[in-house]
This record gives C-alpha cells, sequence and structure tokens, in this order.
C-alpha cells in the first residue's frame, strides 16, 4: 500500500463513519494493488495506486 492510498483511505474511511455508514470491508488486492472499500448498502471504493478513487454511486464525499 503506498503512501498516496493510506491517506485517501483513512479520509474516506473518515467521511463515510461521519455519515453514519457502516464499513463492511477494506482490502488491498495484491494482484492490481488497488484497495477495495465495502460500505453502507451499495457503496464501493476503489483507490489506486497513485490515491485516486472511484466509486459506484453518486454519495459525495
Amino acid at each position: 500500500m503506498t503512501a498516496a492510498q493510506t491517506l485517501k483511505c483513512f479520509l474516506v474511511c473518515c467521511d463515510l463513519t461521519r455519515m453514519y455508514l457502516p464499513i463492511f470491508l477494506v482490502r488491498l488486492d495484491e494482484r492490481t494493488g488497488n484497495v477495495f472499500i465495502l460500505a453502507g448498502e451499495e457503496i464501493e471504493v476503489v483507490i489506486d495506486r497513485n490515491g485516486e478513487f472511484v466509486k459506484n454511486d453518486e454519495t459525495e464525499f
């Protein structure tokens, strides 16, 4: 996990809990080097090695 991923993961998790959403899974995909976060009912966040993230819905952090 890169420093950029670590920081972004922490910030995303803080934002999710601030919205009272449960975080069910945080996982490093060893094949791609991406961090995967599963939260709430349908929120999936993928953080790439550069610290950029993509989510599957329109929720703003």
